[in-house]
């Protein structure tokens, strides 16, 4: 409900309107927004303006200030390595720690289903390299009912955390390099030095690089030998074509290994092998890897150093979104590739 109460009266109400401040030569801006809660000091200010009545808002029993409906919201929503902003304009954002953002897609639909509530948050899966904002809340009016942010935070302890970030494990990494050309010695391996840098940006570390020939069976116990040295994943390179000579992925059949898939429904990425062995996740990545900024790679390699175990049915669905644009200047993850 809305009156006019006189300036002194108006402390712990909340302004319906925002109020401006001018000071000729120097300063033209509001003093004061809309949901302002007034203060005792704010009265000095609001005189020296020319107000000597205010238009507020009284809160109704069961109703609540777009502050508190925001900072209850942003409260029951975030989980784990999310930081919540101050408040602006009813507004909160949440800041995610380094690793990958996990977004409950499906609580958070229910959530946004509920009239005047408002959370829009980044793509479920998103690497997060640096501390950044991924995720937003309001309510739309000024003033909400209570029952709609009791709703609110009803799916949250029913769902669990509805944003949240999974850190990264650091991981020991070995690196087997097929070809018989690298092999030899007859090209320089170019493709270890960009696994190395983009395990580092998944905070794990490259335990050996052991290079093999064609040889399936050479590629085979060089597998073996590296998880028995310790590796906590093994990520093949060279190899994965159709072309007569490219044994990998049978290389990697023959360990024994539970194949997920061979394949994947996306460009660049489609040459793509995942496999587990007691437990220890096999990856065979296609020479694309090695030329694009963002390729299949970053799709599913994040999420198991997350903790996650992509299975075949999410590696299908990545074909929704799994063709890459091709940009002049790659903004990967920021982008629609594998959304």
């Amino acid at each position: 409900m809305m009156k006019t109460v006189p300036v002194e009266d108006s402390i712990g109400n909340v302004l319906c309107h925002d109020m401006t401040r001018i000071v000729p030569g120097e300063f033209k801006g509001p003093a004061f927004k809309k949901g302002h809660i007034i203060r005792q000091e704010d009265i000095p200010v609001l005189l020296e303006i020319g107000k000597e009545h205010v238009y507020i808002l009284t809160l109704e029993e069961g109703q609540l200030h777009e502050n508190d409906a925001a900072r209850r919201i942003a409260k029951a929503a975030a989980g784990p390595g999310i930081t919540l902003s101050d408040i602006s304009e009813g507004r909160i954002n949440m800041k995610a720690s380094p690793g990958l953002l996990s977004v409950n897609v499906e609580a958070l639909e229910r959530i946004n289903s509920i009239e005047e509530v408002v959370i829009a948050t980044m793509h479920n899966g998103l690497q997060v390299s640096t501390p950044r904002d991924v995720a937003g809340t309001r309510v739309v009016p000024l003033i909400i009912d209570e029952s709609k942010i009791i709703e609110v935070e009803k799916i949250c302890r029913e769902c669990g955390p509805i944003i949240s970030v999974k850190p990264f494990r650091h991981l020991k990494v070995g690196i087997i390099t097929t070809g018989s050309e690298v092999y030899s010695g007859r090209i320089k391996d170019k493709f270890g030095p960009v696994i190395r840098k983009k395990f580092d940006a998944l905070n794990s570390e490259i335990l050996s690089q052991t290079f093999v020939s064609d040889d399936p069976e050479m590629t085979r116990e060089a597998i073996l030998k590296s998880i028995d040295d310790g590796a906590q994943m093994v990520v093949l390179t060279g190899g994965m074509s159709v072309d007569p000579d490219d044994q990998t992925p049978s290389s990697i059949r023959s360990t024994g290994a539970e194949i997920i898939t061979y394949g994947s429904p996306t460009f660049p990425g489609v040459m793509f092998m995942l496999a587990y062995l007691n437990g220890v996740p096999i990856v065979g990545l296609p020479g694309c890897v090695m030329y694009y900024r963002a390729s299949i790679f970053d799709l599913v390699v994040p999420r198991i150093v997350a903790g996650e175990r992509p299975t075949r049915k999410e590696i299908a669905a990545l074909g929704h979104g799994g063709f890459c644009a091709g940009c002049d200047t790659c903004h990967y993850p920021l982008c629609s590739f594998g959304k």
